[in-house]
């Protein structure tokens, strides 16, 4: 059985940073959980995580990442590449079925398994089953609406990611670096 979930998304915008989840895990053709939190809060809340995939993969590497930020004095960058690094080399975590979008007050950064730290071009970073959705959404309210705040535009977007997606919810939980 396959498990479903997860749209997650961060902006950058106007100086602030916001990243937010929906809260929907569905296992086949059901809702398995509908309040399930995929945003997390390291290193005194300097540093916000969001993971979609496999729930216990996804703890692994967010451990692993914590471990990182611990060893290189919270440098996002630098955290971000060393796991890529180590998940890419490591023949068990090489298997782990789960991505990450991280930031902190001035990088907004996608981790995945392939080795892959991205910085996205247009400070819109989504990852999961609605990803697509959030990112059009928040692409088009950073053009149209600049007015509003990151969190402002993580909540809309991910509102219409769930009117959209059907693994996604409304059930969101939002985060932003300290």
């Amino acid at each position: 059985m396959k498990i479903r979930s997860t749209t997650v998304l961060g902006v950058r915008h106007n100086g602030q940073v916001a990243l937010g989840a929906d809260g929907q895990a569905t296992m086949d053709k059901h809702v398995a959980k509908s309040n399930v939190r995929k945003v997390r809060k390291l290193h005194d809340g300097k540093v916000v995580t969001g993971f979609a995939g496999s729930t216990a993969d996804a703890f692994l590497l967010l451990d692993r990442f914590e471990e990182k930020l611990g060893n290189y004095s919270g440098q996002l960058r630098r955290a971000a590449i060393e796991l890529a690094k180590e998940w890419r080399k490591d023949q068990y975590l090489r298997k782990l079925e789960a991505m990450m979008v991280v930031c902190d007050k001035d990088e907004l950064l996608i981790i995945a398994g392939s080795g892959d730290v991205l910085e996205p071009d247009s400070d819109v970073a989504a990852i999961g089953s609605g990803a697509m959705y959030a990112q059009a959404a928040a692409l088009a309210l950073k053009k149209h609406a600049p007015h509003l705040t990151a969190r402002q535009m993580v909540e809309e977007a991910l509102h219409i990611a769930a009117d959209i997606c059907i693994y996604t919810n409304h059930n969101l939980m939002i985060e932003e670096p300290v």
